[in-house]
């Protein structure tokens, strides 16, 4: 198994309540921007750059939600999509595409794909944390990036 473009933040989800997103990402910045608020959230996360692995790695970490990009090398994210949501240890993952498509037909396109939302880049790191904490319900610790920030 090749996971060179992926790790695994501090803990793992075994030994933590803490919630695990995996991030499939091929943008370093964007990969930078993700983690710092997804750390400060107080979630432990996988990053990855290279989708063609990311079947693999969500069957074997079961993340609690999945941020993915759409336009990636290799395979797409709807192709991505469309592979977690035949395989039976995935398939009910949230999943959020993150991308630069933006317009109401890519949201029905997303949304009937199988995305449980969408975040369009560049987007703002209160509305990404919004979208987190309500997908992940009460997995979350209740504070804000923004709080955190301003302590």
């Amino acid at each position: 198994m090749y996971l060179a473009n992926s790790f695994m933040s501090d803990e793992k989800k075994q030994t933590s309540q803490k919630p695990l997103i995996l991030v499939v990402e091929d943008h370093d910045d964007s990969l930078l921007l993700l983690s710092y608020a997804l750390e400060t959230l107080g979630c432990n996360f996988i990053c990855q750059s290279d989708s063609s692995s990311t079947l693999l790695v969500a069957k074997n970490y079961q993340p609690d939600l999945i941020l993915l990009d759409i336009l990636l090398p290799v395979l797409s994210g709807l192709d991505v999509m469309r592979s977690l949501k035949r395989e039976p240890l995935t398939w009910d993952i949230p999943v959020v595409a993150v991308t630069a498509l933006a317009g109401r037909d890519q949201e029905e396109r997303f949304l009937k794909a199988g995305f449980n939302d969408y975040i369009s880049k560049p987007y703002m790191l209160e509305d990404l944390e919004v979208m987190i904490c309500r997908l992940l319900h009460k997995k979350l610790q209740p504070h804000s990036v923004f709080e955190v920030c301003q302590e």
